[in-house]
């Protein structure tokens, strides 16, 4: 006789091969190992029948999450973060080099960081490599050791440990990547254009009959977002792509906010360059518009802009130009959060929002008409594929059984107090969101704490295959 399943979880939705159907899908030794009709009887050692209103989906895998352990714990640790993830309906989280200390730049650098996750992951972890300046010309080791990539900066960062790539640096980078066919993603804003912006007077401070501010910049939004602009991103990103077509290497746009540079990259992907594309949930779900000056908790390098530009990169995730999302969740302390009493020039740059990314895309995407199903293949299936993770991002028989029961049409009022995040500061504080998670799965387990694994080399697939796989929205 064939041995009970471990768990077999019946709904009237799952998401399969990004259709939804009526289906019982069992579970052995961690994989699913058979999707089953719904009425079909079969053997576990737990059933689990959901119940209206909720639909079982692939957990999310968020590939741009900064945990900050070791070193800046007090802003956010592997077991804040991975519960709120899982609470989240995340079940794969892959963690930046920075802002930890040290930064995962070499491979000793990666074993602290291993060593400090393991014990805490409440989902699987796996990790990002830094590409700075004294990291040049040994990127090689670091990548044999796991990582997913190598993450680099075109402008400042912010901490003095993870200093930032010159152009001639960015090209040195790409072809020692290129070499073995490795991944290099960027945070792409141009710190020449940076600084020009800064150098440009306000319109208070050119106007002889007003009273210049003591510092211009200060508390309005609206100067923020001048002082990061669209021409930032736009001659990075150039950068970048120059780089890619002369080197061949793989390369990835982090956490893209202005529109204004999608021609490029429209331009780039039709030519063939392997280059992939990311924007943020808060750049889908706020305005400029909606932002009140000195409200800091929204600031985050590059900014949010306006209504109109939102609109764009909605218009490309459909046409598939941008192809993730992913949180860049950045939390600090509330200290540092709202430093300087509202001026976004101290304040620190980042939004937390892990353990809200999902609900937060698909309320803006419910908004859009855009259904449940693409927003999923944005945040499960096109992020799982983009680091290689064959066994993730899909409800398919002999992948991870890392599922979610989700109630997409319950709403939700955010109360930051209450998230798992280690710091009760969120953007979305106070906002009602669509779509609550009910159970979250990591390979047919009800996560509790501590059952996470760490993620390297032995289950990274070659170069991703990026939306090539089932549940693809390209």
């Amino acid at each position: 006789m064939t041995a009970p399943y471990d768990l077999v979880v019946r709904s009237r939705s799952v998401l399969v091969d990004g259709e939804w159907r009526e289906a019982a899908v069992a579970v052995r030794d961690g994989v699913i190992a058979a999707i089953a009709e719904y009425d079909e009887e079969l053997q576990a050692h737990e059933t689990v029948t959901l119940p209206e209103g909720q639909v079982l989906v692939p957990g999310v895998v968020d590939t741009h999450v900064h945990v900050n352990e070791p070193g800046r714990t007090e802003w956010e640790g592997f077991t804040t973060a991975t519960r709120g993830a899982a609470a989240g309906g995340v079940t794969t989280i892959v963690d930046m080099p920075l802002n930890s200390i040290p930064p995962t730049t070499t491979v000793e650098g990666l074993a602290v960081k291993r060593e400090a996750a393991a014990p805490q992951a409440s989902v699987d972890v796996g990790f990002w490599g830094g590409a700075i300046p004294s990291s040049l010309g040994a990127l090689e080791p670091l990548w044999n050791a796991g990582v997913f990539g190598f993450k680099a900066f075109l402008a400042p960062s912010g901490v003095d440990e993870f200093p930032h790539l010159s152009t001639p640096e960015l090209r040195r980078a790409l072809e020692e990547i290129a070499g073995f066919g490795g991944l290099l993603i960027v945070h792409a804003e141009d710190p020449d254009a940076l600084d020009a912006a800064a150098a440009t007077p306000t319109p208070e401070a050119t106007d002889p009959s007003s009273t210049p501010a003591a510092d211009p910049d200060g508390r309005d939004y609206d100067a923020f977002v001048a002082s990061r602009p669209d021409a930032a991103e736009q001659h990075a990103i150039a950068h970048v792509i120059d780089g890619v077509r002369v080197t061949g290497a793989r390369a990835h746009i982090l956490h893209l906010s202005s529109a204004r540079a999608l021609d490029a990259i429209r331009a780039a992907k039709a030519e063939g360059l392997p280059l992939t594309v990311e924007t943020c949930p808060h750049y889908l779900a706020f305005s400029a518009e909606q932002i009140p000056d000195g409200a800091t908790q929204f600031k985050c390098c590059p900014p949010i802009r306006d209504e109109a530009n939102r609109d764009l990169l909605w218009e490309a995730l459909l046409d598939g130009t941008i192809d993730l999302i992913a949180s860049d969740h950045s939390p600090s302390t509330a200290e540092l959060k709202f430093a300087g009493d509202g001026d976004f020039q101290e304040a620190w740059g980042g939004i937390s929002g892990l353990q809200l990314s999902f609900p937060a895309v698909w309320t803006a995407a419910r908004e859009r008409d855009i259904p449940l199903e693409r927003v999923l293949g944005w945040m499960s299936a096109n992020t799982a594929a983009f680091v290689g993770l064959a066994q993730k991002g899909a409800i398919e028989a002999g992948r991870d059984a890392d599922l979610v029961a989700f109630a997409p049409e319950e709403e939700f009022a955010v109360d930051a107090a209450a998230l798992a995040h280690k710091n009760p500061v969120s953007a979305y504080d106070g906002r009602t969101l669509r779509g609550v998670v009910g159970t979250t799965w990591l390979r047919g387990r009800i996560v509790h704490g501590g059952a996470g694994e760490l993620l390297d080399e032995g289950t990274r697939t070659p170069l991703g295959e990026l939306l090539s796989r089932p549940g693809s929205t390209r």
